[in-house]
């Protein structure tokens, strides 16, 4: 019984991506055929794969949430 690996979108290096950004400042790869959700907005994109980890690799350099990053500075 052959099966065929499925890809998950999310994982392809081929695929086309937007980088999305919360109001917490949390970056995400997002498939560029799936719905933006609620919450997040585009940043960066569309574009391939790597010029996306590229993006967030350069953009978001400090993990914590903003809230934290706030807190911190209090």
């Amino acid at each position: 019984m052959g099966e065929t690996a499925m890809t998950n979108p999310f994982d392809d290096p081929d695929g086309i991506f937007h980088v999305l950004v919360n109001d917490e400042e949390q970056h995400s790869l997002w498939p560029e055929f799936v719905p933006i959700p609620e919450g997040w907005r585009s940043v960066f994109g569309p574009g391939k794969r790597q010029d996306c980890v590229d993006y967030v690799n350069e953009n978001w350099t400090d993990i914590r949430p903003k809230s934290l990053r706030d807190a911190a500075l209090s």
